[in-house]
């Protein structure tokens, strides 16, 4: 089913996110990126000059200004995942979708001019640090505190699986500021690379996206200037949190529906060429049956994201709605994938495959951004009319 969302200008678009893939995603580079464990600086940093990044950065800092619009960057991740290329998708993600958003919408005039014009480059990346060992879906039970002392805060805790934790320059930190756990009681504060105290942790070891670093991130007495509170004003890091979750949730679905048109075509590709008991799989009335679900829902799931994606456009995608998005496609992208690593056969186990690849990375679409259940009893509470 053709989709139509997109223009002249989105598909001119495609085809340089096209060429920029085919020149710096080589399976050279992937291989090298899953045995560093992160992507390699110069990448991002071509990313940026080609505009690959940067979308969501205002045009007065430098960046293509669609923050509102998410067809641009929807095509980013739609193209980088169906390339095989699932940890560049989410490095390229983290940036524009979690990162940079806190500043355009809640930045002070000079955190903007700061921070903006380098993060449209690709020279500072961004990561955002939200989760705790002991404190994940439930973000009013984080320890991290930010003490008030003259000039700024003084900031303990630690955080853990943050995405680009370890190649991040400037962290977007969500801190105690406050006594109890009302939403006032919390704040984000920009915490930069090589700040006394603050120390990037280990690399974690994880089951899919080996290629895109997940870190742990510790905090000893790390003072932070006034000029690093977002937005200028204390007490706001929970509402702030809340305004961008959409935008997140979102991202997660159009990912997870790319994912899932990409498991159809590698299917419909390998099963038309490899043959079974002298035919090609493909002919097998089940594998025929399989591929006929398969290819309904990619449609169906594209024809919800796209919605979706207008909606926010449209400044009227509300949180309820974004949390449906989030778990309704990334459960659908699970059984794609898992449908297609069974039609795959042995090959479909493979890490040289594509397949396996995309099926071990896409594990993770149902926890971070918001757990499923937690989706699920978002949405619940609205339609029994609970808070």
């Amino acid at each position: 089913m053709e989709r139509e969302i997109y223009d002249e200008d989105h598909e001119a678009f495609r085809d340089v996110v096209k060429e920029f893939l085919k020149r710096y995603a080589t399976n050279d580079k992937r291989e090298q990126w899953d045995r560093d464990g992160e992507i390699d600086r110069e990448t991002m940093l071509a990313a940026g000059e080609a505009g690959i990044i940067g979308l969501s950065v205002p045009e007065e800092f430098g960046g293509a200004g669609m923050l509102q619009d998410y067809r641009f960057r929807s095509i980013v991740l739609e193209e980088t995942i169906q390339s095989g290329n699932g940890s560049l998708a989410g490095a390229f993600g983290i940036q524009d979708d979690l990162a940079v958003p806190y500043l355009v919408h809640m930045g002070t005039p000079e955190q903007k001019q700061k921070w903006l014009p380098r993060m449209a480059t690709g020279e500072i990346l961004g990561a955002l640090a939200m989760t705790e060992p002991g404190a994940g879906s439930d973000l009013r039970g984080i320890k991290t505190t930010a003490k008030k002392v003259d000039g700024g805060y003084i900031v303990n805790g630690a955080k853990t699986f943050i995405s680009s934790g370890k190649t991040a320059d400037v962290v977007v930190t969500f801190v105690k500021t406050g006594e109890g756990n009302r939403p006032d009681a919390f704040s984000l504060v920009l915490i930069e690379d090589g700040m006394e105290g603050f120390e990037h942790g280990k690399k974690l070891n994880k089951v899919g996206f080996h290629g895109w670093d997940t870190a742990e991130l510790s905090f000893t007495d790390v003072f932070v200037p006034d000029e690093n509170l977002i937005g200028g004003a204390e007490g706001k890091g929970f509402i702030q949190l809340m305004m961008n979750l959409p935008l997140e949730r979102l991202s997660i679905g159009v990912a997870a529906a790319a994912a899932g048109e990409a498991a159809f075509k590698w299917t419909l590709d390998y099963t038309l060429s490899r043959d079974a008991f002298g035919q090609p799989v493909a002919d097998f009335q089940n594998t025929r049956f399989s591929l006929a679900d398969m290819a309904t829902t990619v449609d169906v799931m594209w024809t919800y994201v796209d919605r979706a994606m207008m909606l926010y456009k449209d400044r009227k995608l509300s949180a309820e709605e974004a949390a449906k998005v989030k778990f309704w496609a990334t459960e659908r992208e699970w059984e794609l994938l898992d449908l297609g690593v069974q039609l795959h056969g042995g090959y479909g186990y493979m890490l040289e495959y594509p397949i396996a690849r995309a099926w071990t990375d896409a594990r993770v679409h149902r926890i971070y951004g918001g757990t499923n259940e937690i989706m699920r009893d978002i949405v619940s509470r609205q339609l029994v009319g609970r808070k």
